[in-house]
């Protein structure tokens, strides 16, 4: 498996992932009770969330769920992990993802070249169409790259991506038109909450 294979399989991942959390949410019939609260959702209580192994902190809408993912390539098996939370009765998804890369692929990989892979095979696996790309870099000036596209299906995807001490970790919220511009702060503070807390020992640098 290459490399952009694997990106891909990273981005069909959280992608198609956040996407049928919120379909999900879309489905859940209503009634006539709680429709006069509908123009106003509860608010889910945000708290920092700190990663298993410490590596990086966030806030979220409560503690969300984790789901740990094995691929097997021609670097050796990477290993997946996933949190996804939901608050209820919105229509997005909040998402941090990260896999470890192996130490000698690391050192001879430019990070704006995993960076570009991550975007191009978002892109063409969800079958989006980009709205706009900025480089960026984390608060302790690790590089990165903030994506925000559209699905066929109208979805919305920000997506800010980091490369730091030998991890590609990317960080997103997937909703709706609608909810995005309800959310548009929220969506900001917690994309803007992302730190990435400890070097692992032992690890490099890209």
């Amino acid at each position: 498996m290459t490399i952009k294979s694997l990106l891909s399989l990273i981005a069909a991942t959280l992608v198609y992932g956040g996407c049928v959390f919120v379909e999900a949410r879309q489905a859940k019939p209503t009634t006539a009770v709680v429709k006069p609260k509908v123009s106003q959702p509860v608010q889910p209580q945000w708290k920092l969330f700190n990663a298993p192994d410490g590596c990086f902190s966030i806030l979220m809408p409560g503690s969300p769920n984790r789901n740990t993912e094995y691929q097997k390539t021609y670097m050796g098996e990477i290993t997946l992990e996933i949190f996804v939370a939901q608050p209820p009765k919105q229509q997005v998804a909040y998402v941090v993802a990260y896999n470890d890369f192996p130490y000698s692929y690391g050192q001879i990989t430019d990070p704006q070249a995993v960076l570009n892979n991550a975007r191009d095979m978002a892109l063409k696996t969800t079958k989006s169409n980009l709205i706009s790309q900025r480089n960026i870099r984390s608060s302790n000036n690790h590089p990165g790259k903030e994506i925000e596209y559209i699905n066929s299906g109208g979805k919305i995807t920000r997506n800010r991506m980091y490369v730091a001490e030998g991890r590609l970790y990317q960080v997103m919220a997937i909703t709706t038109k609608k909810q995005q511009k309800t959310l548009a702060k929220t969506i900001t503070g917690y994309l803007n909450s992302f730190h990435v807390v400890l070097k692992k020992p032992g690890n490099f640098e890209f």
